[in-house]
């Protein structure tokens, strides 16, 4: 488990790496500046404007404010069930090298086992959108094998190959060939859970209706507030702006949470956990060194 430190407060109310402020800040500025413009004018001709109520505001705000906590919810769901499947990851590979010690070509051994390294970098690129080969090449044996579009189906494929025939040469049990075939099975199962998340986005129409309705709210907001509030209007407009805006751009980053985002999941710093533990039980040293967080951030 990766720990943060506690920031203190000059960097809650400071630090911008991480903070989705960056995204927003045009969003909440523009919003600021429409808000001045609507108490300039409502404080110089006070005759065009119509006395409006906060109350459908009011109640407005009480209901966007719970369908988007329904909206984050699912989104977070993403997010933490790709966390589980790549800690699944790290439990079965970690698992195959314990149990491919009764394999005793040593040489073999490291393939395979370099070869779940492989298989980790490409499924990271996978979900990138990147080059899955090019990014397991270093870790896949000399020549490398001829893969299809899914190289990381390739890779378990060619793993097990070489399973099976240890199994048929009886140069391993059955039994401890249908222990590393689980652990393989295993490997899918992750492949497919994170294609899943990856492939299937949240609905667009529910996306849309509530991006809709943040900007109609926070751009009617000032004329509610020109009135009572005065020169206060602005502030509390950017406050309100603040927030809707950056709980839904958080949920737009932890709907895919395997990108490069600054909130999406660790995968480079897992990849390297896996990197280090299968080295170090082939005896290499020294051992590259784990990703640390930078400002709070992982990457």
């Amino acid at each position: 488990m990766i720990v943060h430190p506690r920031p203190d407060m000059l960097r809650v109310l400071f630090t911008l790496k991480g903070s989705i402020i960056q995204r927003i800040a045009l969003r909440c500025l523009g919003v600021t500046l429409l808000a001045a413009l609507i108490v300039l004018v409502e404080r110089h001709y006070p005759a065009l404007f119509y006395p409006v109520s906060a109350t459908p505001f009011t109640l407005l705000g009480l209901s966007l404010s719970i369908f988007m906590s329904f909206r984050n919810n699912a989104c977070y769901d993403r997010w933490w069930e790709g966390r589980k499947a790549w800690g699944q990851m790290i439990i079965e590979v970690r698992s195959f090298v314990r149990e491919s010690v009764a394999i005793d070509d040593a040489h073999l051994r490291a393939q395979l086992l370099r070869s779940l390294c492989g298989f980790a970098h490409a499924l990271n690129a996978r979900l990138r959108n990147e080059d899955e080969l090019a990014a397991a090449q270093a870790w896949l044996p000399t020549p490398t094998p001829v893969f299809s579009h899914n190289v990381c189906d390739g890779i378990l494929r060619e793993v097990g190959a070489h399973c099976s025939r240890l199994a048929k040469e009886q140069a391993i049990s059955e039994f401890r060939y249908t222990v590393l075939e689980q652990r393989l099975t295993g490997l899918s199962q992750v492949q497919a859970t994170c294609e899943r998340i990856k492939g299937t986005p949240l609905p667009f129409p529910y996306t849309l209706l509530l991006h809709r309705t943040i900007y109609i709210f926070c751009l009617l907001l000032p004329f509610a507030l020109a009135e009572p509030l005065g020169w206060l209007a602005p502030l509390f407009t950017t406050i309100v702006s603040y927030t809707f805006f950056g709980l839904d751009a958080i949920g737009n980053e932890l709907e895919d949470p395997f990108g490069r985002d600054e909130n999406d999941l660790p995968t480079d710093a897992m990849v390297r956990t896996l990197e280090r533990d299968v080295l170090s039980a082939l005896g290499h040293t020294p051992l590259p060194p784990p990703l640390v967080p930078v400002d709070h951030v992982l990457r």
